[in-house]
């Protein structure tokens, strides 16, 4: 009867053993997230989007937000809103390369990507940014940092709110809103 206690004893040391090493193993394997703009919206004084078909400026002037060289449309100030949110709340998840030759994988090289730059007051350029659509998983897409060779998945999809459409970010002016 005492070896059968020490057997199952011994057999539930090693399972817990098991598990400790196990756990320890998985942690090797969780994906980290981290931010991705370590600036803000009110440093911004407008930022272009450019694809491969077309581009699109938006400014500041004086406290609201304009489209630059369109005068027909005034600026949706929820679209605008919505797309600082989803901006500044990006988290890169998992390192995806960090080799150049594959950012065309990625939809994220030069021609393929869509290209976000942000400029501040002084019109210098604050950051430049390029995010690719992920063909596996559609929640999510792909950044790269200016011309670093890292691509990044990040936390969420965003490739909607980067439209180069001024329909998309603006109305047409209504006699009823003068």
């Amino acid at each position: 009867m005492k070896n059968r206690l020490y057997i199952s004893i011994g057999v539930l040391a090693v399972l817990i053993l098991f598990y400790i090493l196990n756990i320890n193993q998985q942690k090797n394997y969780q994906s980290t997230s981290s931010q991705i703009f370590d600036f803000n919206q009110t440093q911004v004084n407008s930022f272009l989007i450019k694809s491969e078909s077309a581009t699109i400026e938006i400014q500041r002037v004086d406290t609201s937000w304009a489209i630059t060289n369109n005068d027909s449309l005034v600026l949706k100030e929820n679209i605008l809103n919505t797309f600082f949110d989803k901006i500044f709340t990006l988290e890169s998840e998992t390192i995806m390369t960090k080799n150049s030759e594959k950012w065309s994988k990625y939809n994220i090289d030069d021609l393929l990507g869509t290209h976000l730059t942000f400029y501040d007051f002084n019109n210098d350029v604050i950051e430049t940014f390029v995010f690719g659509k992920s063909s596996s998983d559609f929640s999510r897409c792909y950044i790269r940092l200016g011309d670093k060779p890292e691509v990044y998945l990040v936390n969420q999809n965003i490739m909607f709110n980067l439209q180069t459409r001024p329909e998309y970010w603006g109305e047409k002016i209504t006699e009823e809103a003068l």
